[in-house]
């Protein structure tokens, strides 16, 4: 069996920057143990894959290590591939998904604009874990539906900030977001998800659903300017719209393969 096969660099205008993605085409689902061992097998935070349906596509996230229920940067990743390597003749791809219902993504010149729904995250307890994971107490502490937040005073404490990964992957939680007014745009962030299979990932549209509305509520404006500060970085345009948050960036192709199997 033969899948095509493209590696994408999400969230930047250049390769070797961003979050790379792996994007498969399939002519119908396989076992999802085969999915699962090709996405061990590409070693990348995710590895989405397609099938075309009668409006779009139906859509599912793989980690190295376990299925997910919402990514950012995989979604932009395949987005990318239709509009640009696959030659989808509309402005907007619609996206079926099995925890996170419909999600569109719309072609505005060279920015690709997803529309996700918007998680806003409500106070909680700094757990002592957590404090130790991080190696310095945040201002304050949030929980999302998957996520923990963890809020810092300024960019340099959290681009400086190295945690404990084993540590973190104890929490009862998909993954650790850290997070802080901008230098040079609204905020900064940075994601960790070992217990998922991801120690660090570059770039993660997914805890922007938690960001957006957080950050919203906080600056006053609902369009934001958002870069994620972990060692390959990333840039992201993002607008809160009610209950939803709209996530845009830019893309690179790294890599056209064929996966045979």
């Amino acid at each position: 069996m033969n899948i095509p096969m493209y590696q994408v660099d999400a969230f930047t205008a250049t390769v070797f920057s961003g979050n790379p993605a792996a994007v498969c085409l399939l002519d119908t689902w396989l076992d999802d143990t085969v999915l699962q061992a090709v996405a061990a097998e590409n070693n990348l935070s995710e590895t989405a894959f397609l099938v075309q349906n009668t409006t779009g596509f139906d859509l599912r996230w793989f980690t190295p290590v376990t299925e997910v229920a919402l990514c950012g940067h995989a979604t932009l990743a395949s987005a990318f591939v239709q509009f640009f390597c696959q030659h989808w003749d509309k402005d907007t791809i619609l996206f079926d998904t099995r925890h996170s219902g419909p999600l569109t993504v719309a072609r505005k010149g060279d920015l690709l604009e997803m529309d996700f729904p918007s998680r806003p995250p409500a106070a909680c307890e700094l757990s002592d874990t957590l404090s130790r994971a991080l190696g310095e107490a945040p201002l304050q502490v949030y929980k999302s539906a998957e996520d923990l937040m963890a809020v810092f005073d300024s960019e340099t404490t959290v681009a400086g900030m190295q945690p404990d990964v084993a540590l973190l992957a104890q929490l009862d939680c998909r993954g650790i977001i850290i997070t802080a007014p901008g230098d040079h745009c609204d905020f900064v962030s940075r994601f960790f998800g070992p217990k998922v299979g991801v120690p660090e990932d570059p770039v993660t549209g997914s805890a922007h659903c938690v960001l957006i509305p957080f950050w919203a509520s906080k600056l006053g404006k609902n369009d934001l300017h958002a870069r994620q500060v972990s060692q390959r970085g990333g840039e992201l345009v993002c607008r809160l719209a009610h209950d939803r948050v709209r996530i845009a960036g830019r893309a690179a192709l790294y890599l056209e393969g064929m996966i045979k199997i």
